[in-house]
């Protein structure tokens, strides 16, 4: 599965109302710990199905970063049933982003 663009308007649809858990990366453009951390998110979409990944750019989702008080990038948030239950700030290893589902 390929990574979704998370926006204000596909929110709720996307995440809150997924039928499975939804990682979230916040990420932006100009942030060197953002791209180093990308291929570790795009191959979570790619080999678990049973994952739906998003990404966040908060230059221009300034909103949902706000929401959820997203004060440093790269930010990982888990949800489940649409409920936010892990968050993560830096960069991770595929393991660690991996338990934040457990």
């Amino acid at each position: 599965m390929s990574v979704i663009e998370i926006t204000n308007e596909n929110f709720a649809e996307e995440v809150l109302n997924s039928d499975k858990p939804v990682l979230i990366d916040f990420w932006a453009a100009w942030c060197m710990p953002c791209k180093m951390l990308s291929p570790v998110v795009e191959s979570i979409a790619e080999e678990y199905d049973n994952i739906k990944v998003g990404k966040v750019n908060v230059d221009e989702q300034l909103p949902l970063a706000q929401k959820f008080n997203v004060m440093n990038i790269p930010t990982l948030m888990a949800f489940n049933n649409g409920d936010h239950i892990a968050t993560s700030v830096g960069i991770q290893s595929k393991e660690k982003i991996l338990e934040m589902f457990d």
